[in-house]
């Protein structure tokens, strides 16, 4: 079984006021450092255990794909350790190994081998790399023909070959065409489902919900929070539209869940209600039945344009539905403080059974990155269940219409 644990990781380049001072520190080992030490990763540590997922998120520059080739070890930390068990398996930057002129039959055979697969092994596995990568007779042209797109067919082909104890995976994989994304996460799955550690890098809010047990989120190369996936992804969403008057705020509710709330505070949500068509404040409701999401925003300071937008999530975080009254062209203008805004959204509850929660979102166009009043994720959970539906499968309610014909 696979085991990744990080101690005190640090990574740092040196910098030079110029190239006689590195000339001078060469020639001259006496005479002190003549360079100033870039830290890009500081202080992460964390672990993750046999047979589980993490997901590693953070905006570009945070250290994401450094602290990768640090823990595959194809760059070297300047301060702590890493310590893995088991067969890893990565896949890093796009192609990478992989060289032009080669075909990719050859390449597979070279990238197999540093993998340390024996030559046999590759043979045996070869007709798997070929079907899984779906490149046809392009298998025997020089990689330097290759899209992007097929780079990252035969890359992962090669990596996932054979079921390894880690996985390790760079957001490579949003290259390419959504079928093969899918068959890829697929077999990621499977995986997992057979034991495999995984660590995985992506900015697909879903992925991460949807495969992960746990997420990591980097900031500023230091580890700035880890979590359940939900929990990690809004304060990643609350974190992006953070300006420097407003704050990001993280309550732990009744149910052990975390709600994530941010915003400059010119306006607040103050009641959200669920109620049913009798007007009654709900917490459980049928399926198909129709609802209305009462929510009142209180004005705290004169703004002269307020949207609300709001979301449906499933119990993973994964979102069903969402909208904004920018979008339904409901925008309210030239508001003053004291005053209150009550939006009724009127819906069929066309959802599956199980658990679902209302975000929010107080904002002065279609974006909570603009102007960021309130964002509140968990504002609202209420549960849907079937009462008087035909069984089915799924998070939606799509009444069918099955016409059967015999001949």
């Amino acid at each position: 079984m696979g085991r990744i644990r990080v101690t005190g990781l640090g990574k740092a380049y040196k910098k030079y006021a110029g190239r006689w001072s590195r000339l001078a520190e060469w020639i001259v080992p006496g005479s002190g450092a003549r360079h100033e030490l870039l830290w890009v990763l500081r202080n992460i540590e964390f672990e993750v255990q046999p047979g589980e997922a993490v997901g590693i998120i953070g905006i570009n520059g945070a250290g994401k794909s450094t602290l990768l080739k640090l823990i595959t070890g194809t760059s070297r930390p300047t301060e702590g350790s890493v310590e893995l068990s088991g067969h890893v398996a990565a896949l890093l930057e796009l192609g990478m190994g992989f060289h032009p002129d080669f075909t990719g039959r050859q390449n597979v055979f070279m990238a197999g081998q540093l993998l340390g697969f024996s030559h046999n092994e590759i043979s045996q596995m070869m007709p798997e790399v070929e079907q899984f990568a779906e490149i046809g007779h392009y298998i025997d042209q020089p990689v330097r023909v290759y899209s992007s797109g097929m780079q990252m067919r035969l890359a992962f082909s090669i990596a996932t070959a054979k079921r390894p104890d880690i996985l390790i995976v760079d957001e490579a994989l949003s290259v390419g065409d959504a079928y093969f994304q899918h068959k890829s996460f697929d077999r990621i799955k499977a995986f997992r489902r057979e034991g495999t550690t995984l660590l995985i890098v992506s900015h697909d809010k879903q992925a991460i919900q949807s495969i992960c047990d746990r997420a990591i989120m980097l900031n500023g190369g230091r580890l700035e929070y880890q979590g359940a996936p939900e929990a990690v992804m809004d304060y990643y969403n609350a974190m992006l539209a953070e300006k420097a008057n407003s704050k990001v705020e993280q309550i732990q509710m009744d149910d052990g869940s975390t709600q994530t709330t941010s915003g400059t505070g010119e306006a607040k949500v103050i009641e959200i209600t669920l109620l049913n068509q009798q007007g009654e404040a709900v917490e459980a409701i049928n399926v198909g039945e129709a609802v209305t999401l009462k929510v009142v925003a209180h004005i705290y300071k004169d703004i002269p344009r307020l949207v609300l937008g709001y979301g449906i999530k499933d119990r993973l975080g994964q979102v069903m539905y969402g909208t904004n009254t920018q979008l339904t062209d409901q925008v309210q203008y030239d508001l003053s403080a004291g005053q209150q805004v009550q939006f009724e959204c009127c819906f069929q509850a066309n959802l599956g059974p199980g658990s679902y929660s209302v975000q929010t979102a107080l904002v002065s166009t279609d974006t909570h990155l603009v102007d960021n009043y309130e964002w509140r994720d968990l504002a609202l959970v209420f549960n849907v269940i079937n009462i008087n539906k035909h069984h089915f499968a799924g998070c939606n309610w799509m009444q069918p219409q099955i016409g059967i014909t015999t001949r």
